[in-house]
């Protein structure tokens, strides 16, 4: 096909390929994934769903939103039991949103919906053909969001004041995004102790990654016994997701705990973590139990991940 030369015709060209994928995908049918929600309607619910509690001014600015629009879809999600809505504990005159037991029912409706369609159109391809429609996809990205490319980071080992920002962005990050409170910070802050006051150099190691000469992630692994390596304190920046740091830590983790003779690697998170469970999950880790628990100021499902580190 030749390429468009003129801004006309490359403005034609984007039409025609924007018709051509909300086609495709059905995103314009009145029910989205064959569901009760629109397509605005299910951007909502992914949203809620990223983090424990959200303030209904990030959530309008997140997905850019007619104020007016978004109240009346959160009122129609109230009144369907969806939604509770709270004052926020940091900020009395500020209102949070949460999903309810029912509403996290309609999110995970529609992320298994969403992944089963996506993964029979990736199916009926080539696997070198799925390798360049994704990497099409992030090329399009890239240039839209302005992101920074995948791979424009590096992983080093620890630092002077590297520790002390460990604990910093994950008492910050989990506060924001979780509503998780001070406990949390403090459980951070004692796994970094411990990894200090008892570190074995050839058996444990930790990451940080860095974009720019600015930290953007961290991760630790750590000695459980003899034959487990315990995977700890996974975080990648928010403005820095979707670069693939985080996988890229969990890979270095892996390839460490093999080469320093364990067995078997764990880990252990919590189910509202979902984009850290998708990291896990591709890195070929198996969930293996589930406990609810009460922590960090939060009603919790506690998850341990298990993965053989056998050649």
């Amino acid at each position: 096909m030749k390429s468009p030369e003129t801004l006309e015709e490359r403005v034609d060209a984007v039409r025609a390929f924007t018709r051509f994928y909300t086609n495709l995908t059905g995103v314009l049918r009145e029910g989205l994934l064959h569901t009760p929600y629109s397509l605005t309607e299910a951007r909502v619910i992914f949203e809620l769903a990223q983090r424990d509690a959200t303030e209904i001014a990030t959530l309008r600015r997140t997905l850019d939103i007619d104020s007016g629009y978004l109240s009346r879809i959160l009122a129609r999600f109230a009144a369907d039991g969806l939604i509770a809505k709270e004052r926020s504990r940091t900020d009395a005159r500020r209102q949070v949103i949460r999903l309810t037991g029912q509403g996290r029912a309609a999110f995970e409706l529609l992320d298994t919906r969403s992944a089963e369609q996506f993964r029979t159109l990736l199916a009926r391809l080539p696997e070198e053909e799925q390798r360049r429609l994704v990497t099409a996809m992030g090329t399009i990205r890239q240039i839209l969001e302005g992101a920074p490319r995948a791979g424009a980071f590096v992983l080093r080992p620890l630092g002077p004041g590297d520790l002390g920002w460990v604990v910093y962005r994950h008492g910050v990050l989990y506060a924001e995004e979780y509503g998780w409170d001070e406990t949390f910070e403090a459980l951070v802050a004692r796994i970094v102790a411990d990894y200090v006051d008892h570190h074995d150099p050839q058996r444990e190691n930790a990451w940080i990654a860095e974009v720019d000469g600015e930290p953007a992630g961290c991760v630790f692994c750590v000695k459980q016994d003899d034959t487990t390596a315990k995977l700890r304190l996974l975080l990648v920046e928010p403005r820095f997701r979707g670069m693939g740091i985080g996988s890229r830590l969990v890979e270095e983790c892996i390839r460490f705990a093999r080469r320093a003779g364990y067995r078997e690697m764990v880990l252990w998170t919590n189910d509202v973590l979902v984009q850290a469970r998708r990291i896990y999950e591709r890195a070929g880790f198996e969930l293996v139990e589930e406990e609810k628990h009460h922590s960090f100021g939060q009603d919790l499902v506690g998850q341990t991940w298990r993965r053989a580190l056998a050649p």
